[in-house]
Order: C-alpha cells, then sequence, then structure tokens
C-alpha cells in the first residue's frame, strides 16, 4: 500500500492509502521523488478549478522519479531508469493535433488536473510521456524540468534573439526561470517583482530587478534603452497592472509573450499596440524538444534548480506546504519529498 496526497474539496487536502495496479500495455509505473507544486496546483487548492477537476483528485506534475515496472509492449525503459514526465495526453485527431500543435489539442488531458498526478508514491503513465534523465543530475533539481520547459516554450514563442532588451514582469519560479532563459539566448534582461525577497534572490543569480511600487519601470527601461524601449516583455504577474506595465514597456513593433493566466478579462492599450506596432503572442505548456532543452540546462547548471528550491517537505506534510505558498513573497518553489522513507534532500 502507498500513499497519495488528494484534493477533496476547496482548501481540503488529505493523505489516503491508494493501490497500485500493475502497468498496462504502452504504460509505465513510476515512484515520484519529487514534486513540484505550481500556481496550477494552488489555484486547484483554492477551488478556482472545480468545474474541472473531479474530486478526490491527485494534483502535481511538476517531477522526478524512476522506473518502477513496466508494461507490455514497452520498449526502451528498465526499472531504475531516472526520469520526468511531459504530462500531456492528446488525442492527435482534433485540428490543433493535425496541424501539429498536440501541446494545445482541443481535448487535451493534462495529467495531474484533468487525470491523476504525482503526488503519490506510485504513479501509472504512458511510456510516450517519458522524458530520460542524465544520471549526473540529482533528481531534487531534475524537479524543476517541467518549470524549465514551460520557461524554454515562452522564449521561443516571444523569438528571443541575442543582444535584445528583454523585461520580465513578475519574478516568482516561473518568471525568473523564463530570466534565465531569455539571457541564456543572449538577451539582457530585468525583472519587474513586488517582492522584495524574490528581487533579492534574482539578484543573487545575477538579475537587474525593479520594484514597481516603488520604481516607475516604463521610465527605467526607457533610460536603459535609450528611449528605444523593450524589445520583447514576458507577463508573467497575472495582475491588471503588469499588464499595463508589459505594454508600456515596449518599443516600436516590440513583442508581449502572455504566460500568466488572467482569471478575468484585462483591460489593455489597445491604442499603444496600433501606435508601436506590437505584437501579442500566448504561450501555453511546451512539447518535447523543450523539456530535452530544459534537461540539459538544468543538467550544465545553466539554470541553478537548487538556489530555486525553497524547501523540501515529506509528503504527508503537503497541505502546509500548500499554505505556506499562499503568502507568495518569501518562497519560491516547494518540493514535496515522496520516497517511502523521507530523510531530506540535499539541493
Amino acid at each position: 500500500m502507498t500513499l497519495a496526497v488528494r484534493y477533496t474539496a476547496a482548501r481540503t487536502l488529505d493523505t489516503a492509502p491508494a493501490l497500485s495496479a500493475p502497468p498496462g500495455p504502452g504504460e509505465v509505473e513510476l515512484a515520484p521523488a519529487y514534486v513540484g507544486i505550481c500556481g496550477t496546483d494552488l489555484h486547484i487548492f483554492h477551488g478556482d478549478m472545480d468545474a474541472r477537476v473531479k474530486t478526490p483528485a491527485v494534483l502535481g506534475h511538476e517531477m522526478s522519479g524512476r522506473v518502477v515496472r513496466v508494461g507490455p509492449g514497452v520498449e526502451g525503459w528498465a526499472p531504475g531508469d531516472a526520469v520526468t514526465v511531459m504530462p500531456l495526453r492528446w488525442d492527435d485527431t482534433c485540428t490543433a493535433c493535425r496541424a501539429g500543435h498536440r501541446h494545445v489539442c482541443q481535448h487535451l488531458d493534462f495529467i495531474g488536473i484533468d487525470s491523476p498526478g504525482a503526488m503519490q508514491q506510485r504513479w501509472t503513465v504512458p511510456a510516450s510521456t517519458l522524458i530520460r534523465l542524465p544520471a549526473s543530475v540529482p533528481l531534487v533539481r531534475a524537479a524543476l524540468v517541467e518549470p524549465t520547459a514551460v520557461a524554454v516554450h515562452d522564449v521561443g514563442r516571444a523569438a528571443v534573439r541575442e543582444g535584445e532588451r528583454v523585461v520580465v514582469v513578475g519574478g516568482g519560479p516561473v518568471g525568473i526561470l523564463i530570466a534565465l532563459v531569455a539571457r541564456a539566448a543572449g538577451a539582457d534582461v530585468r525583472v519587474a517583482e513586488l517582492s522584495a525577497h524574490r528581487r533579492a534572490l534574482a539578484a543573487a543569480l545575477g538579475l537587474s530587478a525593479w520594484d514597481p511600487a516603488v520604481d516607475d519601470v516604463p521610465e527605467l527601461v526607457r533610460e536603459w534603452t535609450g528611449d528605444a524601449g523593450a524589445d520583447v516583455a514576458f507577463e508573467v504577474s497575472g495582475a491588471a497592472g503588469g499588464v499595463d506595465t508589459a505594454v508600456e514597456v515596449l518599443g516600436v513593433r516590440g513583442r508581449l509573450c502572455l504566460v500568466a493566466i488572467h482569471p478575468r478579462p484585462r483591460e489593455v492599450n489597445l491604442h499603444r499596440f496600433f501606435w508601436r506596432e506590437l505584437t501579442l503572442v500566448g504561450a501555453r505548456l511546451y512539447d518535447r524538444s523543450d523539456f530535452e532543452k530544459a534537461v540539459a540546462l538544468v543538467a550544465d547548471g545553466t539554470i541553478p534548480a537548487e538556489r530555486l528550491i525553497s524547501k523540501v517537505v515529506p509528503l504527508t506534510e503537503a497541505p502546509a506546504a500548500f499554505e505556506a505558498l499562499e503568502g507568495g513573497g518569501d518562497v519560491m518553489k516547494i518540493l514535496l519529498d515522496c520516497t517511502d522513507d523521507p530523510q531530506g534532500a540535499a539541493v
């Protein structure tokens, strides 16, 4: 008998025994080692996604672990292999899939939201979702591959080029990861973030950060760019003010990449889009190439995953971990240790 953390109602999680059935054809059973809690998990915890999530629901899609058993017909994987999971299951028949955009399948099963996720000690997934991890990467750090893949996809969607000036509005985990990936692409990056803790972390990582509550961010961008404006802005805050800032800082033909999930429609300065011929692009999820690049960035230290992990707690302490993340600014990433005998991980 193994344990699983389940969402049962708004602000209610429990830890319950879970049965582990043998993997079926094309499936692999995993032993999750570490699972990150992300912003979407918090939205579910708050009850904001009850129309979509069927309770009791096992959450979690940022993970690392090892193969335990392989089902019939599975080749190339063996017990003990270190893996992460690209948690997407698509139908391959809809218009989006036929056009080659399977990650935004019109009937997408996002594993960990629409079907059981990784916050459990045994997890069965399609073998097609597995991404191999190099032996050199500790599993605790590899739990950040999935959010790094988000950042890789975002930077790709914005077509960030070497030498461009980039503003990231929102310095939470994904915002910092976007800034690091954009910097690795050769961009000059600034971060706008309200939390002093997160600004300090950005500075420790060599990123310049501004406080939009005190600093006139558009004016600072004008000074920084010689009145040209930024080439790219990423809106990662999810706030109306963040949208305004991201639009305002852009120069002629600048690109705004929308990353945050906004819970309601926002007013947007469309005159600015007209006047400066701006472009708005949406960025959602990732594909396999994004994951593979993310693995490489974590492996070579471009993404200092250990610096972004605030703490690692046992699976049974998931409710307290979710509550700690609600405070936002003083923590970045909390990982749940799903191993059978958690001792706490050195990162």
